[in-house]
């Protein structure tokens, strides 16, 4: 089955599955694990990460000629911090995309709506290709798209929680309504849960945590490929419905001395 690519705003990926950066035991081990999983675009914290190149720093460690840099705005916690950690990571990484996100709670890191709107739409003015961190809540989304944002990223669970696809019918209900992709961020704790998620109709996943912290992330890294794959093939095709009683695979019709 022939599928179209994974269109963000003005970019194009034919990979479904966004990678981190963070929590590997070494940037070897990253590098490896980014090679398993094909992804195209991965994720590098602006606040946390040097973005500077030959001196060893994990910018050294990705193919930028085969994958795309993603700012991250994580660690912020107001509006205005996230927009100034964008400008920077514009100026560092030469690219107006932005995973913005703002936090509202540091236990939980749950985002915060007020302030990741008003963010989105300042950024989004300035010219950024905006991909917002938010809620699995069907009208912050809508709203985020209202405002600009190339795709919305609602969490499936907490970050770094791999707690899985918590709350299936709002991704439903964000998928029917969405007019933008939806990339689902932050939960997948493995390869099954993103199978799940690409089943319901996400976009692509996004995730670091479930790989990084693998017995043996390269091998996580492809089983994510291979679910990310085999889910967003499930959905094109479209499942059989559900049923309560059975329904015989052989029909009785038509057989020999019916």
């Amino acid at each position: 089955m022939q599928d179209s690519p994974l269109q963000i705003g003005k970019y194009s990926f034919t990979s479904r599955l966004i990678a981190g950066t963070g929590k590997y035991a070494s940037l070897e081990i990253m590098r490896e694990a980014h090679e398993a999983s094909g992804a195209q675009l991965v994720t590098v914290a602006v606040r946390r990460v040097p973005m500077k190149r030959g001196e060893g720093g994990i910018l050294d460690f990705i193919d930028t000629q085969r994958i795309a840099l993603l700012p991250n705005t994580a660690g912020c916690f107001t509006a205005e911090e996230a927009i100034r950690y964008a400008r920077l990571g514009r100026e560092a990484a030469g690219t107006d995309l932005v995973k913005l996100e703002v936090i509202g709670d540091a236990k939980t890191l749950f985002p915060d709506n007020e302030q990741t709107l008003e963010a989105a739409r300042v950024l989004v003015k300035e010219g950024f290709t905006v991909m917002p961190y938010c809620l699995d809540d069907p009208i912050v989304c809508r709203k985020l798209a209202e405002a600009g944002c190339a795709c919305v990223m609602p969490l499936a669970a907490p970050i770094g929680s791999g707690l899985g696809i918590r709350n299936p019918y709002n991704l439903l209900i964000i998928r029917e309504q969405a007019r933008v992709p939806l990339i689902v961020d932050a939960g997948v704790g493995t390869a099954s849960d993103a199978a799940v998620a690409m089943e319901l109709g996400a976009d692509g996943i996004l995730l670091n945590t479930a790989i990084a912290e693998a017995k043996d992330p390269p091998v996580m890294a492809r089983a994510m490929r291979l679910a990310v794959e085999a889910g967003r093939l499930a959905f094109l095709a479209g499942r059989m419905p559900r049923r309560l009683y059975a329904s015989a695979s052989s029909p009785s019709s038509g057989m020999i001395g019916s």
